[in-house]
């Protein structure tokens, strides 16, 4: 899916080998970075590489390291920063800013919030997904059991318009509200505090991943 054509967009690729490194805790990122909540980090098998093969040229008693696997990420943002896309080679992840879906501190949608939420199930139905985490997040401002609250109301929110727009019931659907936990940018600005009030959908890239429905909180 295109961004809005309103929106001037710039693209930067960048290489990152994927580690598993079993439960992963809050990640505070550099504002570049996506968020890492549990559960929406994938990684592809390792490539099958013959040690013995005479093409590598290694040196008498030389063994090869552990294979490692490069995913490419391309990152689409427009400039004012309420729409990002970010694709890898197995995930697509859109985030849109809260301000651009909801009022200040409500979960009841803007009047051109769905056409936005719409048009990512145009994008989840192209690639042919049955799974899609929305995750919903907040800043640090006030407490966070009231973080929690929003922004999984605001995921639920999200989730439900996007389930009317796919009309199917294949598609399986994973719903929480992180609060202020796993931040993308600096909460000491409201620049950053921005970014972090975000809503969060991720899903597989060209591949059905389910067969079942459901909603899981």
């Amino acid at each position: 899916m295109a961004l809005p054509p309103r929106s001037a967009a710039t693209t930067l690729t960048a290489l990152a080998v994927l580690v598993a490194l079993g439960l992963p805790g809050p990640a505070y990122a550099d504002g570049t970075d996506p968020s890492v909540p549990p559960g929406s980090v994938t990684t592809s098998p390792p490539p099958s590489v013959d040690a013995t093969s005479p093409g590598l040229k290694l040196a008498d008693g030389a063994t090869l390291a552990p294979a490692k696997v490069l995913d490419i990420k391309s990152v689409v943002e427009d400039l004012g920063g309420e729409e990002r896309r970010e694709d890898t080679n197995s995930d697509v992840t859109f985030a849109l800013q809260a301000e651009v879906l909801f009022p200040k501190d409500s979960s009841k949608l803007n009047p051109d919030a769905r056409a936005r939420i719409d048009a990512i199930a145009d994008e989840i139905k192209a690639q042919k997904a049955t799974t899609v985490r929305v995750f919903g997040f907040t800043d640090n401002l006030g407490s966070y059991a009231h973080g929690l609250t929003l922004s999984k109301k605001r995921a639920e929110i999200v989730h439900d318009e996007l389930a009317a727009a796919l009309g199917s019931t294949d598609v399986t659907f994973e719903v929480r509200g992180y609060s202020e936990d796993y931040p993308i940018a600096d909460n000491t600005s409201e620049q950053g505090r921005r970014k972090n009030r975000r809503v969060e959908v991720t899903f597989p890239r060209g591949a059905s991943s389910g067969t079942s429905s459901g909603t899981q909180s």
